[in-house]
């Protein structure tokens, strides 16, 4: 079959496909060849015709059933994806086609599981509900933060930051993408110590504080930390979803623990942030959701991250539109945050999403406690239907931290 060959423009998807849709830049070749360029090698197809072909093989091809330059969308048979593994759906969907001489750049724009292969996925243990049940967290976004500095701080002063920002009124507690058992701060006493404090703090406010220690390791000893984590008493882990690749966080959804996945989409921007090559992060989030994340980064729309709100809008809706009964996932938005920025939070996210500022906590003048209380008081503010700066006229902590920020 040649690449011309897996172009139908009358074929009407059945409900069992998968669809995906495509962005594309040709490289000296027609719009269509390289489309059914696409297909073809993500099917059954190659660059030349073969011998080995065989008949009742034509029913797997994937079919190139929209072209609308520079889009185009692929039906693909679900029969060509095996149940529960999304290593071989993405290899399959996304193996060759950035390679092709044939394109200049190709984008994964999205993706539309069947209902039979999406089920075959465990999805969220938690999701949004879970989430608001175990913090007791019921009618506003949660208020969070990620110790700061990212790397450097000992056991003693990681936890310490940890229970000022918890002290101060933030719910939840991460810790940064990279920060895993180096030779300064250990995982093990890091996790002790942290809990230790995490529960002086809950006795001490009266409310549910969680604690996201990061696993992110080689697998074995990734899903060693995990039952670890839930040993010590802990309720959440943190892993960094794309470093370490998707059959480990399969493996990390699979055993038998407890805890609530906190998703961080660290690397993300290398397969994301161009526009016209590489893959979507819609695209990531319903395959991450499928697998089972509770709660995933999606960007800003404000802060440090490049998304804009339209892109932050479409990777939230990847976490919470119906997809056949599997629960939502907590979208969350970091990077660059501060309480002055919490009205447009509130504004695009709406009431479920977590809010985590790290310089804009921990760099308040007053320090973390007083950061953490801004952050909270922010979100107060928005909730209660209140401007921050007319909350901050009697709120001493987020008036200083709309001075240095805002």
């Amino acid at each position: 079959m040649k690449y011309e060959n897996f172009i139908d423009k009358s074929y009407k998807p059945k409900k069992t496909d998968l669809v995906c849709k495509f962005r594309l830049k040709p490289n000296g070749f027609t719009f269509e060849k390289a489309a059914g360029g696409v297909a073809a090698e993500s099917s059954i197809g190659t660059w030349t015709e073969l011998t080995t072909e065989k008949e009742y093989m034509k029913k797997l091809a994937g079919i190139v059933f929209e072209l609308k330059n520079p889009y185009f969308k692929v039906a693909y048979p679900i029969e060509l994806f095996e149940e529960g593994n999304m290593p071989n759906t993405l290899s399959g969907i996304a193996g060759n086609l950035f390679g092709l001489k044939e394109i200049e750049k190709v984008r994964f724009e999205d993706i539309i599981f069947p209902k039979k292969l999406a089920n075959s996925f465990k999805g969220p243990k938690y999701g949004i509900d879970g989430v608001r049940k175990l913090t007791r967290v019921k009618n506003r976004p949660l208020v969070g933060t990620i110790v700061k500095p990212k790397l450097g701080l000992n056991v003693k002063d990681h936890a310490k930051v940890a229970y000022d920002a918890w002290f101060g009124g933030c719910d939840v507690v991460k810790d940064d993408e990279n920060l895993s058992s180096q030779a300064f701060n250990r995982f093990e006493p890091r996790l002790k110590e942290t809990l230790r404090l995490k529960r002086k703090a809950e006795k001490e406010t009266g409310e549910f504080k969680a604690y996201m220690i990061n696993v992110t390791a080689s697998g074995k000893e990734m899903l060693r930390r995990a039952k670890l984590v839930e040993d010590s008493g802990n309720e959440y882990l943190m892993v960094d979803i794309l470093t370490v690749g998707w059959a480990a966080l399969q493996d990390l959804r699979d055993i038998n623990v407890n805890l609530v996945m906190h998703a961080h989409r660290a690397g993300h921007a290398a397969l994301t942030k161009d526009k016209e090559h590489g893959i979507s992060m819609p695209v990531l989030a319903k395959c991450s959701r499928l697998i089972g994340v509770d709660q995933l980064h999606v960007g800003t729309a404000v802060g440090k991250m490049s998304e804009g709100k339209t892109e932050v809008l479409e990777n939230i809706k990847a976490c919470k539109e119906e997809l056949y009964g599997i629960k939502k996932v907590m979208p969350v938005a970091s990077g660059g945050l501060h309480p002055g920025h919490v009205e447009d939070l509130y504004k695009i996210f709406g009431k479920d999403f977590i809010a985590q500022a790290g310089g804009g906590i921990h760099g308040h003048p007053q320090g973390t406690v007083k950061g953490a209380m801004a952050m909270r008081q922010a979100m107060d503010a928005v909730v209660h239907g209140y401007t921050l700066k007319e909350y901050a006229k009697k709120h001493n902590e987020l008036r200083i931290a709309l001075e240095k920020w805002d």
